[in-house]
């Protein structure tokens, strides 16, 4: 197993992940649009993305991360938004080591953490991410707004 940053050859393989990912958290699918999604972000260093490929050079799972900063640390600080594996290759460590590449950007850009969110029936993801050092933060309260 390879992880590496993703290049815009990969965008293909990588919308077919993130289709199926947007699709797990109920969305319709729409690779036209994922598609032109992940471009944008790429082209313009929006965010920063991860992937992880097999021996025979498949792209399996993704990891995409958005910078922020904290004002009361005055440091950057990451968002780590997006995690996805493809199911047959899940329970196999990939999620682990896209989780070590993102712990690597925070390292790397001197950030002070990173952070996520995942719905509370995400069961596979909130076995995870205490696994790996995240720490769930039951003080903090969650508001959302929608301009919709």
């Amino acid at each position: 197993m390879t992880y590496r940053k993703a290049v815009a050859e990969d965008i293909k393989s990588v919308t077919k992940l993130f289709n199926a990912y947007r699709v797990f958290y109920k969305k319709e699918a729409d690779f036209i649009s994922a598609e032109k999604f992940l471009t944008e972000r790429l082209k313009n260093n929006d965010s920063e993305i991860f992937v992880a490929e097999s021996k025979n050079s498949e792209l399996i799972g993704f990891v995409q991360l958005y910078p922020l900063f904290s004002s009361t640390r005055m440091e950057k600080l990451w968002l780590l938004n997006d995690l996805f594996v493809n199911p047959e290759y899940r329970s196999q460590g990939v999620s682990l080591g896209l989780i070590e590449k993102a712990k690597q950007l925070v390292k790397d850009t001197n950030a002070c953490g990173m952070f996520l969110e995942t719905s509370k029936s995400n069961l596979i993801g909130n076995n995870l991410y205490p696994k790996t050092g995240f720490e769930l933060n039951e003080s903090s309260n969650y508001y959302e707004w929608n301009n919709s």
